[in-house]
């Protein structure tokens, strides 16, 4: 296996220190490190677990510091590490799929943005573009490290939460992202109403394209019976969302967008679902695009507005 891979390195470009994966003319540049994960695990299968958590960091994780380095200020060094012996653990578990995610990537990709640009003609991408082992972090998602922006996809996250299923609605949920971007770049700060409106819309855009996508596809049955338990309480879920709408507290945005929430007295990630509640009331007066081109003022005040009406008609 490892002659093979290095050879197939070898014939790729190579930019920024990792491989560029081969795809058609005009279709978007990615640098791919998904496979040297899979270099890495094999070359060092019988070493123990220490010796390969810092032969990641030589080998692998090198060649992208931006996203595994000790300067990305979510994690600590030792955070790093933990993540990584956790990946290789988990690794052969979902090694095949892995493999074909990784594998099948950069034609999908480009597939899926040819689609966009049907549906968004003026979409121009401004991110660089990585498909990684994401240390079990994500399946796909923006990120802003060292100053730029970056458009990352993990192999590992798309085994684990797309190992069936159709696709399309994930990819074109986060290229709606990057289109989108640009409309609230100089918002200040990391606060609720811009993620609210940030996912709703993004998600709204996703079943606009695919309208007979399940709430899964979609992204809003994660965890498994969200949308339904976000259902259930709705009349407590506008009010609760409606006090904290300006709040830039991380427990706050982790109780509405995230799995490490330890708020449990509301559904996890019940944010991804009220904001599409509000994408979609905003669009019976404004259409799609129109509402990706607000900017920060306009779009706080039609949240405001939006989670005001649909708390009162509850």
């Amino acid at each position: 296996m490892r002659p093979f891979l290095l050879s197939f390195l070898a014939a790729l470009a190579v930019s920024s220190g990792a491989a560029q994966a081969a795809a058609p003319a005009g279709a978007p540049k990615v640098q791919d490190l998904s496979l040297a994960f899979d270099e890495f695990y094999q070359r060092t299968e019988f070493l123990p677990l220490p010796a390969r958590i810092e032969e990641f960091r030589r080998s692998v994780g090198a060649r992208f510091p931006q996203f595994y380095g000790d300067e990305r200020i979510e994690f600590s060094h030792a955070d790093q590490d933990e993540r990584t012996g956790a990946a290789i653990v988990k690794y052969p578990a979902m090694r095949e799929v892995y493999l074909r995610k990784a594998r099948g990537f950069g034609k999908q990709l480009s597939d899926y943005v040819t689609q966009f640009q049907v549906r968004f003609p003026d979409y121009r991408n401004e991110h660089e573009i990585w498909l990684v082992h994401s240390l079990g972090e994500m399946d796909g998602g923006t990120r802003e490290l060292s100053g730029r922006n970056y458009l990352v996809f993990g192999a590992d996250g798309l085994a684990r939460y797309h190992a069936t299923g159709d696709d399309a609605p994930f990819f074109h949920h986060e290229l709606f992202h990057t289109y989108h971007e640009p409309a609230l770049r100089d918002c200040a700060g990391d606060v609720v109403w811009k993620n609210l409106w940030t996912e709703g819309l993004a998600t709204y855009a996703s079943q606009q394209m695919h309208p007979d996508a399940s709430e899964k596809d979609l992204l809003l049955d994660f965890p498994s019976g969200a949308a339904v338990k976000t259902r259930a309480v709705l009349p407590a879920a506008w009010a609760q969302l409606e006090q904290v709408l300006d709040s830039t507290d991380p427990q706050v945005s982790a109780s509405l967008f995230s799995m490490s929430s330890r708020d449990r007295t509301l559904p996890q990630r019940r944010g991804y679902y009220l904001g599409y509640l509000v994408a979609q009331e905003a669009a019976k007066t404004q259409d799609l695009h129109q509402l990706a081109k607000l900017g920060c003022a306009p779009v706080r005040a039609l949240v405001t507005a939006t989670v005001r009406k649909l708390r009162a008609a509850r």
